[in-house]
């Protein structure tokens, strides 16, 4: 058996026990190894189905460039499908991502153009504008839009979320993952909810974020919003993918917590993943801790990506000395 290009290699990814951060819980507690996906993420989901409906749709040409913002991961999905497909890429992120993510980046023949973090995002300079800007500007381009594209949350609908309910024998009871675009944690959710509405979605947001307010609120509060560190997850807007309806509960995590979990994941797991991975999975074994979960309950928490890509900052003790994540004595 061969496959015919390393797309298709996306999805059926493991899921896999937590034995000793989560031996205090009881029930299970499982975790869905995204890494495990040729670009190392779960947004190679999302990246070769926004372009196949493009495609269908006449949105793109042959020869044509995809335009995106991107946090790192979802430019790899699309850099991925656009080697194959014979497509060109131009990237905008922000100042905050990892270098190791632009540089994969660039390594897949990807144009990256950076961009200031602190600004809001209709400025002119913002990456969410500059991507927008440069697809209006440049012939034969389409810009995939993540944030408000359906094709995001129907990739997870279609995959992510069918997966699980095999994976588990449809013994889920409580689904965790990260809120970024909201396209993981929204059509995952309305899947597994559509095959047993009892199931509990809980969401994980970071602090800075407006996520927990608005789900809890509904207002919009930009006083929420302030620098954090954890790529990935967490808002300054709300986009159409977000579908608060599928979430019961939003959990906020502190870039502390999120970055000492994933150091945690690798050191007692040998889970080698990503900083909104740790928030991921701090923010639903407190879940656990606080909600009754017992014997016969079955979480699954989507661990986004590798830890492949913040080995020069989560993994590098000095970085996390810097920023006060480490006791300065910290081995």
């Amino acid at each position: 058996m061969y496959y015919n290009s390393i797309l298709e290699t996306i999805g059926n990814t493991p899921l896999v026990k937590l034995n000793n951060i989560a031996d205090d819980i009881p029930g299970t507690i499982l975790v869905k190894v995204e890494y495990f996906n040729p670009g190392q993420s779960v947004k190679d989901r999302i990246g070769i189905k926004m372009i196949e409906d493009a495609e269908e749709k006449g949105l793109i040409e042959p020869g044509g460039t995809i335009i995106e913002g991107t946090s790192g991961n979802t430019g790899m999905g699309l850099a991925l499908a656009a080697v194959i497909k014979g497509y060109d890429c131009i990237f905008t992120t922000t100042d905050k991502q990892s270098k190791s993510k632009i540089d994969l980046l660039r390594a897949l023949g990807a144009e990256v153009k950076v961009c200031p973090t602190d600004v809001e995002p209709d400025d002119p300079k913002s990456y969410y504008s500059v991507a927008k800007r440069l697809s209006e500007e440049i012939p034969n381009s389409y810009y995939p839009n993540q944030y408000d594209n359906p094709s995001n949350a129907q990739a997870h609908y279609e995959t992510t979320g069918p997966e699980i309910w095999d994976q588990t024998e449809g013994k889920i009871t409580h689904y965790v993952a990260g809120m970024g675009t909201g396209g993981t944690i929204s059509g995952t959710s309305r899947y597994l909810k559509e095959q047993n509405e009892d199931i509990k979605t809980v969401g994980v947001d970071s602090e800075g974020s407006v996520y927990k307010k608005y789900f809890e609120t509904g207002e919009f509060d930009k006083d929420e919003i302030h620098s954090y560190l954890t790529e990935g997850i967490g808002e300054d807007i709300i986009p159409e993918n977000m579908d608060f309806d599928q979430l019961d509960d939003v959990m906020q995590i502190s870039d502390k917590d999120a970055f000492l979990t994933t150091r945690a994941l690798a050191e007692e797991e040998g889970l080698f993943v990503g900083g909104s991975c740790g928030a991921a999975v701090h923010g639903a074994l407190e879940y656990a801790r606080n909600n009754e979960f017992g014997e016969d309950d079955l979480m699954v928490i989507i661990l986004p990506d590798s830890g492949t890509r913040y080995v020069s900052k989560i993994f590098n003790d000095e970085w996390m000395k810097e920023h006060g994540f480490l006791d300065s004595d910290a081995e």
